[in-house]
């Protein structure tokens, strides 16, 4: 199956070398292109590629704001946002994630990066490097956000023990197997807790799941020892 993708950057010149890179494989496509934020919402509506690679800081419409309108359409639920910039800070991060986004990658990626990330949106999974996030998780997402824990506090009581602690293990930036390597199950057991948790807390995916567990103070109690399975 070709995983289409939708190019958003102001560059008319680097969205070329995108398109020609990620046309050079077997399982991807470009299907179009944008100049700017409203476009890029556009045409994603138009074509409802797989994966949306967006740029931060376009004229008029900006890449955060254009990402939080496809991420709040249900037409588009199926279309995943990933954002590729020159701008890789803490904060745009952060404002990625809330907005929505499925992954966070810098310009400077290479090309066999690049066709890892987009295969990784596509396929569901978030790109979340444990690393880069865990001190950005800790600095701008873990003040709770009075609007989203209204929302979920009564899905978060939905959850079973053992779903509240691999969501909590998720939000700190592990993987699927370092989730099972730690508790002593299966990677494949792990990503049923997780998908589970996903669709009880309505999180688009993982990297929603992140944001929401940090909102919530999900992570917190977890930290303090409140949050223990029996």
């Amino acid at each position: 199956m070709t995983i289409r993708v939708l190019l958003a950057d102001d560059q008319a010149l680097l969205r070329q070398a995108f398109r020609t890179l990620l046309d050079s494989t077997d399982d991807i496509s470009v299907v179009g292109e944008a100049a700017d934020g409203r476009q890029a919402v556009s045409r994603t509506r138009e074509l409802h590629p797989d994966v949306v690679i967006m740029d931060i800081r376009m004229p008029g419409t900006d890449g955060i704001t254009a990402t939080a309108q496809i991420c709040a359409d249900p037409r588009l639920n199926d279309s995943r946002v990933l954002i590729l910039t020159t701008y890789e800070t803490d904060d745009y991060v952060a404002q990625a994630l809330r907005a929505g986004a499925s992954g966070f990658i810098g310009k400077g990626i290479g090309a066999a990066e690049l066709f890892a990330a987009v295969r990784t949106i596509a396929g569901g999974e978030t790109l979340l490097s444990p690393t880069a996030t865990r001190s950005l998780i800790a600095r701008f997402l873990a003040t709770p956000t009075e609007d989203v824990t209204a929302h979920t506090a009564e899905l978060l009581d939905a959850l079973t023990p053992r779903e509240r602690e691999m969501t909590a293990l998720v939000a700190t930036g592990l993987s699927n197997s370092e989730i099972a390597e730690r508790l002593f199950v299966s990677p494949f057991t792990v990503r049923a807790h997780v998908q589970r948790a996903m669709n009880k807390l309505q999180a688009r995916d993982r990297a929603q799941l992140v944001v929401i567990a940090h909102q919530t103070g999900l992570v917190s109690r977890a930290n303090d020892g409140t949050e223990r399975l029996p």
